[in-house]
């Protein structure tokens, strides 16, 4: 049986930010771009070039997702020469997907 949240009065999101949080949501919601996450998480900043080798995914691919979770604020981007280089620029983005990962792997475990 789940738990009462102590916050039941309140929305899961307040009216006003709806549009927001689900384009974050429809953001992070790409696999290729948790890929992207998880190798900029485990080494840090690193240009396209190194992406596309740390992951696998095609050049145009890695740039594509790169730039729309730069844009949508999760990621710090700089240019140096010909070069363009990402680091993780949400703090949030940690603790986000552990918690879904760890209600994932508690799901799993109940209904094996």
């Amino acid at each position: 049986m789940p738990r009462p949240c102590s916050t039941m009065n309140r929305p899961l999101v307040p009216l006003d930010e709806i549009d927001a949080v689900a384009r974050r949501f429809e953001v992070l919601g790409e696999p290729a771009r948790l890929t992207l996450l998880n190798a900029l998480q485990s080494s840090g900043e690193q240009a396209v070039g190194d992406l596309v080798e740390a992951t696998g995914l095609r050049q145009s691919n890695v740039s594509k997702h790169l730039r729309t979770m730069a844009d949508e604020g999760l990621l710090a981007r700089r240019r140096e020469g010909v070069h363009v280089y990402y680091a993780l620029d949400d703090p949030t983005l940690g603790a986000l997907c552990m918690l879904v990962s760890r209600r994932l792997r508690e799901e799993n475990d109940e209904h094996p």
